[in-house]
């Protein structure tokens, strides 16, 4: 039996709280379990060099752990002069997530910047990140709508992990289980019913077209949920 009696197809428990930032333009905290993120969201009438003079935007996105989000704790990354690889594939896989459910050109010359901090980490960080950046986006959009001649938001999108262990597939698996899968992936989806991005690794055996099939049937039913607490959210 999993954490919390979970069955094998049921995700952790989602709260999304919305505007927790005085400051930013969006933000919310997003818990999936024990894994806890703050996004938020930062417009900018700056957009980057090759993007001067184009009439489109960007969304870009930065990604961080707490020293003390884990077990034992982390040096920062700022301490060490430089970002892990793993940070680096991490906030370009939440930025290229975002920029999917936009219509880049209705932002006119701006750029939001999403930044995603993990303050507790125990698995689907990336995954808790995506969904929550979304929802800092969203709220920055809705705030500042006047200023758009059209809504830039095109997509809702939401992402979700996948894998297995032991010969079983589990959907949204914390650190435990994540740390021994046999195989693992994460799921960047859109409410309509399409994929931005399947991340999938073997790590201790092949996973076959029909595993990955059902993964992804899976991680779909999954997202539904997370889909419903990111609209409430924004609502609210």
């Amino acid at each position: 039996m999993r954490a919390a009696n979970r069955g094998n197809m049921e995700h952790r428990q989602i709260v999304i709280v919305p505007n927790v930032s005085r400051y930013a333009e969006g933000s919310c905290l997003i818990k999936v379990g024990n894994t806890h993120v703050i996004c938020t969201a930062s417009l900018d009438n700056k957009v980057p060099m090759f993007l001067r003079g184009r009439q489109s935007g960007w969304v870009t996105a930065e990604y961080g752990m707490l020293p003390r989000a884990t077990h034992s704790r982390m040096d920062r990354e700022a301490s060490k002069g430089k970002q892990s690889g793993r940070t680096h594939e991490i906030q370009r896989l939440i930025g290229r997530s975002l920029r999917a459910c936009m219509d880049l050109s209705a932002l006119g010359e701006m750029q939001v910047k999403i930044d995603c901090d993990v303050i507790q980490a125990d698995g689907g960080t990336r995954t808790a990140s995506i969904s929550g950046g979304y929802v800092a986006l969203a709220l920055a959009i809705k705030k500042h709508r006047d200023s758009f001649s059209r809504n830039p938001i095109v997509e809702q999108v939401a992402a979700i992990s996948c894998g297995m262990l032991n010969g079983e597939l589990l959907l949204d698996m914390n650190y435990d289980e994540d740390s021994q899968a046999d195989a693992d992936g994460n799921f960047v989806l859109v409410s309509s019913g399409g994929i931005v991005e399947a991340q999938i690794t073997g790590e201790k055996s092949i996973v076959s077209s029909a595993q990955l099939t059902e993964m992804i049937n899976i991680s779909f039913e999954g997202c539904k949920s997370i889909f419903s607490a990111q609209r409430e959210a924004i609502k609210g």
